[in-house]
C-alpha cells in the first residue's frame, strides 16, 4: 500500500510539474491538491514510524525512517529522539553502529533534532557493546555541541571503555580534549571538570596496557585542572612513576602520604612495592636497605585521624618555581576501585594486617651488598628486620650458591654483634667447606664451633642439612641475571636528570644530557628519553627539532637498540600536525600501521581542524610552485582523505 501511495505521488508530482508550462493549467487549480496528497503521505509515514516505534519493531521503523527521509527529510526532533532512543534498546552491534551515523548525521544537520538524553542512552548502550570507537565519537560530538554529561554517566562509558587497549587509547585522548576544553571555557559554571574516578580508571589501564607515558601525560594534566588525587590516585601514579624509572616522582608521593594509617597499609603495599623496585633499577641497595627497614616499621603507625586531609605535591623537581602542584588526600578512598593493584606486589608481603617483604627483596639485597662487598651492613639489616633467623636462611642460601666466604663473613659479624647463631647454622657452612674441598677454611670455622662451645668433636658436625630452597633459587637467578639488566642503572640517572632540565625549560642542560646519552657506547636512549625531549620541544613550540629527534628515533629503532610505543608515536604525530609536517604525519602514521598499533584519527582530525582547517583546501598539486610544495600538497591530501575531511 505504501509503495503504491508513492507511486502515485510521484506521479502526481510528474503530472503537475509537465501542467506548469501549458495555459490549459493554472498552478492555483493543481497546488491545494498537492499539498493534500503531500500531507496526507507525511502524515501517513509518521504515524506508521511512531507505531512502529511503540512496539520496538525495529526493522520496519527502519524501512519507513528511510521513505520518510527521502521524501521528507529528518522527521522532527520528538521523533528522532524516540527512534534513536530504540535503536539504543537493541543488543545486535549493527543497529547500535546505524543509531550512531544517524544521530551524528542528524546533528550534523540540525544541532536541536536529537536531545542529550538521547545521546546518552545511545552512548551507554555502545559503550556495554564495547563499541568503544563509536562511544568515543559520540563523547566527542557531545563535547563540541556543548551536551553535558553528568559525572555518573561518564564514569560509566569509561569504565566499559577501559577494559581494551584500543578503549584505553580512545578515553586518555578524550580526557585529554575534555580537559583542555574545561581550561578554555572554565570560568563557565555549566562546565563539569572530570573527576577523580575517571582519572582513576584511565591512570589504570594505561598502567595495565602499558601506555606508561601516556599515564605521565595525564598526571600532569590532572595538576592542570586541579583534580584531588585520592589514596587509589596514589598508588596507581606510583606504578606509572615506577614504570617510567622516575624515582624522584615516587620519593615524593612517599614523603606526601607521610606515615600510612594501618588500615590503609595493604592499599599502599603497592606503592612501597614501586618504591623498591626503582630503586633496585636504579641499582641502590643502601636506598632499598632503608625502605626496606621503613617498611618493617608500618606495623606501629597511628590509625586514620582526618580523612579529608589534603596535601601539595610538586609535579616535576620542587625547585622549578613556575612547575605543576597536584592535591593529594592519601587517606581518602572512593567507593569505586579502579586497578587491583594489591595482588601485583613483587617486593612487599601483606598478613597478619603488616607490610613485610619478600624473598624476591631478600634476594636483590643480599646480591647487592654482596656485590659492593657491603656485607657488615648486610648482617645489622638482616638483624634489624629479622632477627638470627632471617641471618640464618641468607646463610643458608648464601651455602647453597657456593658464596661460602659471605655465609661466613654474615656468621662472624653476627657473633661480633653479641647474637651468636645457632649449632645448624654452623654445620650448614661447615659443610659447604669440605663439600668444595676448602678445607683451610673449614679448620678455622672448626676452631670458632670449639671456642664457641657449640662442639667438642667438629668432625662429627659435617653432615646434610635442609635448604631454604625458595631463597636460594631466588638468589641464583639474581646471580645469573648478573649485569645483563635491560636499562642499565646510569640511563636511569640520566633520564631523571634530562626529566628536570626539560621540565625547567633548561633546553642547553636538556640537549646536553641528551647528546651525553648518545654518546655512550654501552647505553642508549630509551622510549622515556625521547619521550621527554618531545615533551620539551613540544612546550617551546620546536617543532622543527622534534624531526630531529625522529630521525634519532628511527635510527635506534633500525639498530633495534629501541622499541616504539603507541603513546610515543601519537605524541609524534600530533606534534607533527601542529608544526604542519604532514611527510612525517603520515610517515609515523604509516609506521604505527606496520606495527598493528590504532590510529585515533578522530584526535588527529581534531588537532588539524584546530590549527590548518582550511590549509589546501582547493590547491592542486598542479597549482604548486616548487616540487617542494607539490608534495606537500599530496601530503595534506593524503591526510585530509585518511581522517574524513572533504
Amino acid at each position: 500500500m505504501l509503495r503504491k501511495r508513492n507511486f502515485v505521488l510521484e506521479s502526481l508530482r510528474g503530472i503537475v510539474s509537465a501542467s506548469s508550462k501549458s495555459s490549459l493549467f493554472c498552478s492555483t487549480s493543481v497546488q491545494p491538491a498537492r499539498l493534500s496528497w503531500e500531507a496526507s503521505s507525511q502524515v501517513i509515514l509518521k504515524k506508521k514510524l511512531e507505531t512502529a516505534l511503540k512496539h520496538h519493531r525495529v526493522d520496519d521503523a527502519w524501512d519507513v525512517f528511510k521513505d520518510y527521509k527521502r521524501l521528507y527529510g529528518f522527521p522532527d526532533s520528538s521523533t528522532m529522539n524516540r527512534f534513536v532512543t530504540v535503536l539504543s534498546y537493541s543488543s545486535d552491534p549493527a543497529w547500535l553502529c546505524k543509531a550512531d551515523d544517524l544521530s551524528r548525521l542528524a546533528l550534523k544537520q540540525n544541532s536541536g533534532l536529537v536531545n542529550s538524553d538521547a545521546l546518552t542512552k545511545l552512548l551507554l548502550s555502545l559503550a556495554r557493546a564495547q563499541m568503544s570507537e563509536s562511544a568515543c565519537n559520540i563523547l566527542r560530538t557531545m563535547l563540541e555541541k556543548g551536551f553535558v554529561v553528568t559525572s555518573d554517566v561518564l564514569r560509566l562509558v569509561v569504565m566499559h571503555m577501559v577494559k581494551t587497549e584500543v578503549g584505553t587509547c580512545l578515553a586518555s585522548n578524550y580526557l585529554v580534549q575534555f580537559c583542555n576544553r574545561f581550561m578554555e571555557l572554565k570560568r563557565n559554571s555549566n562546565v563539569v571538570k572530570p573527576d577523580t574516578v575517571v582519572f582513576n580508571l584511565v591512570l589504570g589501564s594505561c598502567v595495565r596496557f602499558g601506555f606508561s607515558l601516556k599515564g605521565q601525560e595525564l598526571i600532569e594534566l590532572m595538576a592542570k585542572v586541579d583534580v584531588v588525587a585520592d589514596a587509589h590516585s596514589i598508588v596507581i601514579m606510583s606504578c606509572v612513576y615506577e614504570m617510567n624509572g622516575m624515582r624522584d616522582e615516587l620519593k615524593k608521593l612517599k614523603e606526601g602520604i607521610g606515615r600510612v594509617p594501618s588500615q590503609l597499609l595493604c592499599h599502599y603495599r603497592r606503592l612501597y612495592d614501586n618504591l623498591l623496585s626503582v630503586e633496585f633499577k636504579f641499582d641502590d641497595v643502601c636506598s632499598a636497605g632503608r625502605l626496606v627497614l621503613d617498611i618493617c616499621k608500618s606495623k606501629d603507625l597511628p590509625s586514620v585521624q582526618n580523612l579529608e586531609k589534603v596535601m601539595v605535591l610538586p609535579v616535576g623537581s620542587h625547585h622549578i618555581k613556575s612547575g605543576l602542584r597536584i592535591r593529594i588526600s592519601p587517606e581518602l578512598l572512593q567507593r569505586d576501585s579502579s586497578l587491583g593493584v594489591d595482588s601485583e606486589a613483587t617486593f612487599v608481603s601483606y598478613a597478619d594486617s603488616k607490610l613485610g617483604f619478600t624473598n624476591k627483596t631478600l634476594a636483590k639485597l643480599v646480591y647487592g651488598y654482596k656485590r659492593r662487598e657491603n656485607l657488615p651492613e648486610l648482617s645489622k639489616l638482616l638483624f634489624s628486620v629479622g632477627g638470627t633467623k632471617l641471618c640464618a636462611d641468607v646463610i643458608d642460601a648464601c651455602v647453597a650458591v657456593g658464596w661460602l666466604e659471605a655465609a661466613h663473613d654474615v656468621l662472624d659479624d653476627m657473633v661480633s654483634a653479641g647474637n651468636p647463631m645457632d649449632l645448624v647454622t654452623y654445620r650448614k657452612v661447615l659443610s659447604g667447606y669440605h663439600k668444595s674441598k676448602m678445607l683451610r677454611n673449614a679448620e678455622v670455622l672448626a676452631r670458632q664451633m670449639t671456642k664457641a662451645g657449640l662442639v667438642t668433636d667438629p668432625s662429627d658436625e659435617i653432615k646434610d642439612c635442609e635448604k631454604n630452597t625458595e631463597l636460594r633459587g631466588l638468589l641464583a637467578e639474581e646471580i645469573n641475571a648478573g649485569e645483563q639488566t635491560k636499562v642499565p642503572s646510569m640511563l636511569y640517572e640520566l633520564n631523571s636528570s634530562l626529566y628536570y632540565f626539560c621540565k625547567a625549560k633548561m633546553q642547553g642542560d636538556a640537549v646536553t644530557t641528551y647528546r651525553k646519552i648518545q654518546k655512550m657506547k654501552t647505553i642508549s636512549p630509551t622510549v622515556q628519553s625521547f619521550w621527554i625531549l618531545v615533551d620539551m620541544y613540544s612546550s617551546l613550540g620546536m617543532y622543527r627539532e622534534i624531526t630531529v629527534t625522529w630521525g634519532d628515533i628511527k635510527r635506534n629503532v633500525a639498530s633495534r637498540d629501541l622499541e616504539v610505543t603507541q603513546d610515543l608515536l601519537e605524541k609524534l604525530v600530533v606534534n607533527f600536525l601542529r608544526g604542519g609536517y604532514f611527510e612525517r604525519v603520515m610517515e609515523v602514521i604509516s609506521c604505527m600501521k606496520e606495527k598493528g598499533m590504532y590510529n585515533d584519527v578522530a584526535t588527529y582530525k581534531n588537532e588539524y581542524l584546530k590549527v590548518h582547517k582550511n590549509l589546501y583546501r582547493t590547491l592542486k598539486a598542479a597549482d604548486a610552485v616548487t616540487e617542494a610544495q607539490a608534495q606537500r600538497v599530496e601530503h595534506v591530501k593524503a591526510f585530509r582523505k585518511l581522517v574524513g575531511i572533504i
